[in-house]
């Protein structure tokens, strides 16, 4: 793409931002339901799981171009926060069906 100016790219970042939190929102929609399936909180946890997800994002980085490392960082840190969210979820399903 080609800009005119920053304000141009400000409004594309923008524009994006809200594209990706609707998508963050949804993928937030399948780790709620996911936690139904789950067990235990090793399940929730899922290391494999994660360094799959890892190693799949990091070929996709590079197939766009994007460094490694960032997409890395950044879907790490959204995993986390997506965990520590499903073991909530996990804890709360747990907890009502011990009731």
């Amino acid at each position: 793409m080609h800009y005119q100016s920053i304000s141009d790219v400000r409004k594309q970042i923008d524009e994006l931002d809200s594209q990706l939190v609707k998508l963050i929102a949804q993928r937030g929609e399948c780790v709620k339901a996911a936690a139904a399936f789950k067990k235990d909180t090793q399940d929730v946890r899922a290391p494999d799981r994660v360094q799959q997800v890892i190693d799949k994002v990091s070929i996709l980085a590079q197939e766009h171009g994007l460094p490694q490392e960032i997409i890395q960082k950044i879907y790490r840190s959204m995993i986390e926060a997506f965990i520590d969210f499903e073991l909530k979820q996990h804890q709360a399903i747990n907890h009502s069906e011990a009731n």
